[in-house]
């Protein structure tokens, strides 16, 4: 079993509910098991600013998928969930991004493992460094919590009760 880290957000709609959704759709496939995941947070738009804020969460998964068979996985689980792409950086109900796949360094018309922007996000690395501050980014040879700079924008989201 391969270990592996995805990234999930998610502004369109019930967003704690796409979060729960990604993870509990990860676990059905019989080739993955989340074995941890890091708390949710809040986070302002990258990109196009000029929609709703995001939820965020990075999980930790074993699986006995290649790269790419798991890249498939997620694009199917983001479908499943209704995700429409009309443009970069546009809103959705649920991404799922594959960060780092083992050791691997992986460079590929449809795949980029390490994921080629998340040391720049801070919506990415802070809750990747919850789960795995110790875990060494390919590319760099550095490990997460080194790469991982204070955020003020990145807020732990605590869901909110309905009475």
């Amino acid at each position: 079993m391969k270990e592996a880290y995805l990234g999930l957000g998610s502004n369109i709609g019930d967003r704690t509910v796409e979060l729960k959704e990604a993870i509990r759709l990860l676990n059905l496939n019989d080739n993955i098991k989340v074995v941890a995941s890091s708390p949710i947070y809040e986070t302002k738009p990258v990109g196009y600013t000029e929609q709703p804020d995001f939820l965020n969460q990075c999980v930790k998964i074993e699986t006995d998928l290649s790269p790419h068979a798991l890249l498939e996985v997620a694009l199917d689980i983001e479908q499943q969930r209704h995700r429409v792409r009309k443009f970069q950086n546009g809103p959705r109900t649920l991404d799922v991004d594959i960060l780092l796949y083992s050791d691997e360094i992986i460079e590929t018309e449809d795949l980029s493992v390490p994921h080629k922007r998340m040391t720049e996000r801070a919506f990415v690395m802070i809750p990747l460094n919850d789960i795995a501050p110790h875990l060494v980014e390919p590319r760099s040879q550095q490990t997460i919590e080194t790469l991982v700079e204070p955020d003020e924008t990145v807020i732990k989201y605590e869901e909110r009760r309905h009475s």
